[in-house]
């Protein structure tokens, strides 16, 4: 991904989440948007139904903790196949968001919606259950490399905003500030790690070659002629 591209992305979401933020701690409880985020969470709650009920209270679960198991998961599997700056930029960039969302939660602590309808703590903006997915997915989109990858990672992470909002865990602005959020914070991370990550990565593959091409030579002085 080219660094003048990250940057710009990176750039933009971070001064939307920082107006927004700073919206919200000039007049929390009747920010300019409460008008939006109420005629969302009225429409979205208008659609409820025991099929998309049970559907989003699997969302929930998966979410924010289930999201961060299977991110320390990730940094497990990378270090048990040797990719330790992988592992490394992957447990910073989840440390990272979670703990920028918990400060800001913390530092603005706005009230969530009243008809919320799962168990939730304290402090409604950014929504950590959004944060959580999506550094977990954009990570796994950067080291996959691949179109679908990227795809995929942006169909969850939306899929996972509406789910919050469904819920009333969450107000809209909420979710858009977490992604704001989470998703520059694991770009720019990125641009540290990039190079490093991909040259790792190519040392990784061509020494699981190496061993192939000597575990078949082996084979073959040890069975001379079983080619024949």
């Amino acid at each position: 991904m080219p660094p003048g591209s990250v940057l710009a992305a990176s750039t933009a979401l971070l001064t939307l989440g920082a107006v927004l933020g700073g919206l919200l701690l000039a007049d929390v409880r009747t920010p300019p948007f409460q008008a939006l985020d109420e005629g969302w969470g009225r429409w979205i709650a208008s659609l409820r139904s025991p099929f998309w009920d049970g559907l989003n209270v699997v969302l929930n679960l998966a979410g924010y903790r289930g999201a961060l198991v299977v991110h320390g998961l990730l940094v497990a599997a990378l270090l048990l196949r040797r990719r330790t700056t992988m592992a490394l930029f992957a447990a910073a960039a989840g440390l990272a968001v979670l703990g920028c969302t918990q400060i800001l939660k913390a530092g603005i602590f706005r009230e969530r919606p009243d008809n919320t309808v799962v168990l939730t703590d304290t402090g409604s903006f950014p929504s950590g259950h959004v944060a959580s997915t999506a550094a977990f997915l954009v990570v796994m989109a950067l080291l996959v490399g691949r179109a679908w990858a990227a795809v995929l990672a942006g169909l969850g992470v939306l899929t996972m905003m509406v789910s919050r909002t469904y819920l009333s865990a969450h107000w809209l602005v909420d979710t858009v500030g977490s992604v704001c959020l989470a998703v520059p914070v694991v770009l720019l991370l990125w641009l540290v790690f990039q190079d490093i990550c991909i040259q790792e990565n190519t040392d990784a593959r061509r020494l699981l070659s190496w061993r192939a091409r000597a575990s078949r030579r082996r084979r073959a002085e040890e069975h001379p002629g079983s080619g024949s």
